[in-house]
């Protein structure tokens, strides 16, 4: 049972079970006293916990937005770009909630704590300061009875009387006292139901609050999140087809390194120790150095460089090199020696040490020595698997038989072109079928051959062209657009860009590209979106001519290139494009830098001298850039991570084929990348490709072509002595293409040197 209530009329009584009543009342009061204060205690220190947290995570938050990632290559995808701005987004979004958290520990002081104490002090406290004067007065009015009742009865009877008056009236105060405490009593039994209840209801309404806000926070981060993990899983496609490319890439170099030491048609580079001869009796010294040897000029550069020192770069000492003598082991007791006879410095012969036979061979040849060295030696995948594959006819036939069997045959079969064949298999179809004299065989109504078989011997016969569909003159010129620029720019770029193409070569793209939109088409019952086509035909149709990571780097803008095909195959093999920019050879960048040349010359991949590739190239195309129209959409695919494994005689191309297929619908992915000022085709070491040349000028002589003028646009300090220092504005006379790849020749005043490409434009 609860509290009895306290009747008015006992007051007047005030009988013992009243005072038990009384008692019960006050004690419960107590109660509730210590209750607010324990929790007015416990409020604080939940509220001291809060702010820590908060501070610890604001501190989390600016440590996620300062934070950075640095990627390698000279541009990012857009899927990349938006992986960069998440842990910013990260940090926004815990800031936005921690600025709910602290307006909630504001509402809880002034919507809990406040009120509570508020009641404790001014009802509570009100009610223990009447306990003390009603006890005040049953002690005042009880002496004053009994002391009353203690008076002699002889006492005068005036005296009697006055007495009882006294008593009367402390009876009467005691009374109205008693009364009042007891109403007080009641009414703060009845009040703090609703004092203490109340503000309990305004904490959980902020707590509420909070979690609403951070729900509504979270339904706006939802459509960010599924946007980031497309982002990431993209990425992690490309990853993963990159990741074999380099492996793959290693394991040849380990194999034959030899054949990848050559870094420049005109230049060659490593370590040589170099004797430094002192005065006697200290005898000489080896001191290692970098050294670039320039073959034109005769410079050799050497560098101080001790790996043990923790890396210190010394200064740079250049010489002109005369002749190099090998020096035998009966001159010097030191193995793998040349004497080098310096022209700067008459009469003075420097002496270097190879680092093997090998490098000394290496060394021997670039300076003019008799040994010869292995030349680079291009991997091509025809030679690799001995199949005769040519863009003719016969090539052309097979293309649309194949094509033909996939859309009856396959066209929904899930992992369409990422399951691959059996090799053996693969091989023995391609085999049959380009062979001119056995290639009636209709692959749609022909059940010996699975649609795997047929779609792995497609890629394989687009693998073994001795040339790439999409042509190593124009790579870097259709790699270029996908690093930058806004959706329209690129899909114009990539437009003109297939008109460039051979007849044949835009003639079989087409017929794919039509082809692979209607794969895409089907992507719900096949799982081969847009995105997932890119991967496996990326490598397939478009591939650099020399192999380096910085190459294989790139592998994710020719997914994008292929993606731009398939998307708007209609518009670009239509018809050819009204008007193209002036040079699709350079992408979208700022005014060069002096960083911009640096790395053009220092960061080139491994590059081969080849005379027959340069006579071809007898223009220049006309240098302007591209408007810069930076987005940052991301691409629409969401994929899943299913995968099969390749067999041990696949290329590094088919590995790429089993990057994880995409489980849902896509609208499309215009995954884009960011244009840095030196994302040139310089910049990678690769000498843009000139605009196709007309039959009748490949007919001219030499002298017609060679004698261009261009005008510099940018100013540029020489770094070497073969290149030229010129302002802007500069006229160039008899500019041809250099050997060098990135950089042109011609004359200034009276000196001819190298001249960046994309720092002039033809005139």
């Amino acid at each position: 049972m609860g509290l009895h209530p306290l009747e008015f009329s006992e007051c007047y009584l005030d009988s013992p079970s009243f005072r038990d009543k009384i008692k019960a009342h006050e004690a419960e009061l107590d109660k509730t006293n210590r209750f607010i204060k324990e929790l007015y205690k416990d409020g604080k220190n939940l509220i001291s916990a809060t702010k820590q947290l908060g501070m610890a995570q604001r501190k989390f938050a600016q440590c996620l937005g300062e934070f950075q990632f640095e990627y390698i290559g000279d541009a990012k995808t857009d899927d990349e770009k938006c992986i960069d701005e998440s842990l910013r987004e990260f940090s926004i979004f815990l800031k936005n909630l921690e600025d709910q958290r602290e307006l909630m520990m504001r509402n809880i002081t002034e919507t809990l704590m406040k009120p509570l104490e508020k009641f404790r002090k001014d009802h509570l406290g009100i009610v223990r300061a009447e306990r003390k004067r009603y006890e005040k007065e049953t002690e005042k009015y009880y002496s004053s009875l009994e002391k009353l009742l203690n008076m002699s009865a002889k006492k005068k009877e005036p005296q009697l009387q006055e007495a009882d008056v006294h008593v009367e009236d402390m009876r009467q105060h005691f009374q109205e006292e008693s009364l009042d405490y007891v109403c007080k009593l009641q009414e703060i039994q009845e009040r703090k139901k609703f004092e203490c209840v109340e503000p309990m209801v305004a904490f959980f309404q902020t707590v509420f609050t909070f979690y609403h806000q951070g729900f509504e926070l979270a339904k706006d981060f939802d459509h960010y999140k599924r946007a980031l993990q497309i982002n990431i899983q993209n990425t992690r496609n490309r990853f993963e087809g990159a990741r074999s490319e380099v492996y793959e890439l290693m394991k040849r170099i380990k194999e034959a390194p030899q054949e990848y030491r050559q870094t420049s048609p005109i230049s060659c580079e490593g370590y040589l120790y170099v004797q430094e001869k002192r005065p006697p009796p200290f005898g000489s010294s080896w001191v290692k150095r970098y050294c670039t040897f320039v073959k034109e000029q005769k410079i050799l550069h050497m560098v101080t460089f001790d790996h043990r020192s923790g890396g210190k770069i010394g200064e740079t000492e250049s010489v002109t090199l005369k002749s190099c003598v090998r020096k035998t082991t009966d001159m010097l007791d030191r193995r793998f020696c040349l004497d080098l006879d310096i022209t700067d410095r008459p009469g003075t012969v420097l002496t270097v040490q190879a680092l093997s036979e090998d490098d000394h061979k290496f060394w021997m040849q670039a300076m003019g020595g008799k040994e010869p060295i292995g030349h680079y030696l291009e991997r091509t995948y025809s030679k690799e698997r001995g199949i005769d594959a040519q863009l003719d006819d016969v090539g052309l036939s097979f293309v649309k038989n194949s094509i033909s069997a996939i859309e009856t045959r396959g066209i929904n079969d899930q992992g369409l072109y990422r399951i691959v064949g059996v090799s053996s298999k693969v091989q023995k179809l391609l085999s049959l079928m380009i062979d001119e004299k056995s290639n009636e065989v209709d692959l749609s109504t022909c059940v010996d051959w699975d649609v795997k078989t047929i779609t792995s011997a497609l890629k394989l016969y687009l693998r073994s062209l001795p040339e790439p569909l999409m042509t190593y003159g124009l790579y870097k010129e259709f790699i270029s657009p996908a690093k930058g620029g806004s959706p329209e720019s690129r899909i114009q770029a990539v437009h003109c860009l297939v008109h460039k193409l051979p007849e044949r070569n835009r003639q079989v793209l087409g017929l794919l590209m039509k082809h692979l939109a209607n794969v895409a088409a089907h992507s719900k019952q096949n799982l081969m979106t847009v995105a997932n086509l890119g991967v496996v035909f990326g490598p397939t149709l478009m591939r650099p001519q020399e192999e380096t990571v910085a190459a294989i780097m790139d592998l994710k803008f020719q997914n994008i290139v292929v993606e731009i095909l398939i998307e708007h195959h209609e518009k670009i093999f239509a018809d050819a494009p009204e008007s193209c920019p002036l040079s699709l050879a350079a992408p979208v960048f700022s005014a060069p830098t002096r960083q911009s040349k640096k790395l053009s010359r220092q960061n080139r991949p491994l590059a081969v001298y080849n005379p027959q590739a340069l006579d071809i190239q007898n223009a220049v195309a006309d240098s302007s850039s591209l408007a810069t129209d930076e987005t940052s959409m991301g691409s629409n695919e969401s994929v899943s991570s299913q995968s099969s494994s390749a067999s041990a005689s696949e290329t590094p191309a088919e590995r790429s084929d089993h990057a994880p297929l995409n489980s849902s619908l896509s609208t499309g992915s215009n995954s884009r990348a960011a244009a840095t000022p030196w994302s040139t085709a310089g910049a990678s070491g690769e000498s843009p490709p000139a605009a196709t040349t007309p039959a009748s000028d490949k007919e001219k002589p030499e002298e017609s072509v060679t004698g261009r003028k261009a005008k510099a646009v940018y100013p540029c300090e020489a770094e070497h002595d073969s290149e030229l220092s010129f302002h802007v504005g500069a006229i160039f006379n008899a500019v041809t293409q250099s050997r060098e790849p990135g950089w042109l020749e011609g004359e200034l005043e009276g000196k001819r040197g190298l001249i960046p490409e994309n720092y002039v434009e033809m005139l």
